[in-house]
């Protein structure tokens, strides 16, 4: 039951992010800032939503367990480390494969993606092919990784596993947006995007696999793994996510901000306690 879980959750965090990312700029959601909900408002949801996913549930599991504190906490330590790393890694990867413009478009790391700048540039059919398969090599080996991160969290508890696939179809949908833009500039068919991140995206449920028997494996593990789940989680929203947030608004959008991360907090919290009670 709980691996039929985990394919399913992977596979709607997976695929189904890169769906309701195609949906949204079908839509015109990924056209700019103008709308009334834009890209900059789903990545505020999808900080919330991580944030509260580490420290209210992720975490608070890990330490229920009888592993160390230090432990936990030198883990959760060292997985901040690691996801920094792996950031300048494809920083330092992008820095020698493209040109300047299409570092712009392709932002600081695999997380890290510019919707609305990316449609302030155009190029012809083609020209972008070669970066287009680095792109998907980074969301391949990224939805992997959060595929055994949910995997984890299923096999810690069953609603922690919904309420840690949510979170990562949250934040996956405005990664999403930004690598449809980009791949959309670097082929003749659109739907040949949609295919590509699509399968780049189903690698998520082949992660959960992988974590799934990884954890079973390893019997005490579990604790770990939930530890550098959150550091993941931590990273995204902290280093990625709300960086791009932080720029000179009204008073309004601000508010709108904070409103749209107060409600990815609430949703993860309503969601788990749903889940609780059943």
């Amino acid at each position: 039951m709980t691996l039929i879980a985990i394919i399913l959750a992977t596979l709607a965090a997976g695929i189904g992010s890169v769906w309701v990312a195609a949906a949204l700029l079908r839509l015109g959601m990924g056209m700019g800032t103008r709308r009334r909900v834009g890209p900059h408002h789903l990545l505020s949801l999808a900080a919330g939503a991580l944030l509260a996913t580490a420290f209210m549930h992720l975490l608070p599991e890990a330490f229920e367990s009888q592993a160390s504190a230090h432990d936990l906490f030198a883990t959760l330590l060292l997985g901040l480390v690691f996801f920094f790393l792996l950031d300048k890694a494809e920083l330092w990867h992008h820095g020698h494969e493209h040109s300047p413009s299409e570092r712009h478009i392709h932002g600081q790391g695999h997380h890290d993606h510019h919707p609305d700048h990316a449609h302030d540039h155009h190029h012809g059919p083609g020209q972008h092919g070669h970066g287009g398969w680095a792109l998907l090599t980074g969301d391949s080996v990224h939805c992997f990784g959060d595929g055994v991160l949910i995997a984890s969290a299923f096999m810690a508890d069953m609603r922690l596993g919904v309420v840690a696939a949510l979170s990562v179809l949250a934040h996956e949908v405005p990664h999403h947006i930004g690598d449809l833009v980009v791949l959309r500039h670097s082929t003749r068919h659109r739907n040949a995007a949609l295919l590509k991140v699509s399968l780049a995206g189903a690698l998520t449920a082949l992660g959960g696999l992988v974590g799934y028997y990884l954890v079973g494996l390893w019997d005490g593990g579990l604790p770990y793994f939930l530890a550098i789940a959150s550091s993941s989680f931590v990273y995204v929203a902290l280093a990625d996510l709300i960086p791009q947030l932080q720029k000179r608004l009204s008073a309004a959008q601000t508010l709108a901000q904070i409103a749209w991360l107060a409600a990815g907090i609430a949703v993860v919290t309503f969601v788990s306690g749903l889940a609780h009670a059943h």
